[in-house]
């Protein structure tokens, strides 16, 4: 059986993810990359672009879906469309995937990111990872549900790529006022998770089930 194609880009290091699965890693997926996939019989489809070029087209994956092809999104781009083509046979993994399937999210703008186009490293931070934490944050009572409400309201207003760690904790430091914030820093150090780091990982480990 030949080796899945995994469109992989800023989610996670490419080395990272070899250890993980042997397969075939390239960029993040744009308008008719799945054209030149020719023999895979699984792909992965974690990250893609949005705004650089035309992003991935439904038809597209249908077309590899109705060949027999087993196409498994999580992630990012990746968990965006498996919400959107699971009706038609594309499998959805982890939590941002279940976030856009029940509707909790909508929009790339959640899981769009910018990233250095040669080392495919982050420098913006995503809004659904900081979601998360503000989630987690008032599940634990470190933050009340309007001051929630003003934080996501404060990132929405903030263009994708200046989403960034220092930005959103500048953020939480005009919601909660100074002294609060001290505390609130405390809990995202210790809290923080990068969950598209984690749906990438959960996508491969799929791909690896479903390979062996």
């Amino acid at each position: 059986m030949t080796r899945p194609v995994v469109f992989l880009g800023p989610s996670l290091p490419w080395q990272e993810a070899y250890e993980i699965l042997d397969a075939d890693y390239r960029p993040p997926v744009k308008r008719g990359d799945l054209g030149h996939v020719a023999g895979a019989r699984l792909i992965g489809i974690i990250d893609g672009v949005f705004l650089q070029h035309c992003s991935v087209g439904h038809r597209e994956i249908m077309a590899l879906l109705n060949r027999g092809v087993g196409v498994v999104g999580g992630g990012s781009m990746g968990a965006l469309r498996a919400a959107e083509l699971r009706p038609y046979g594309m499998i959805g993994v982890g939590r941002i995937y279940e976030l856009y399937s029940t509707g909790t999210i909508e929009g790339d703008d959640e899981v769009a990111l910018v990233f250095d186009p040669e080392t495919l490293q982050p420098l913006s931070e995503p809004m659904v990872n900081l979601r998360c934490l503000l989630d987690e944050a008032l599940s634990h009572g470190a933050i009340s549900d309007g001051e929630r409400g003003a934080m996501l309201g404060r990132l929405r207003s903030l263009y994708y790529p200046r989403r960034t760690i220092p930005a959103f904790l500048g953020i939480a430091r005009e919601v909660l006022g100074d002294i609060r914030a001290e505390g609130f820093d405390r809990f995202f150090a210790e809290n923080y998770r990068d969950v598209k780091k984690e749906d990438a990982i959960a996508v491969l480990r799929h791909l690896k089930k479903m390979s062996e």
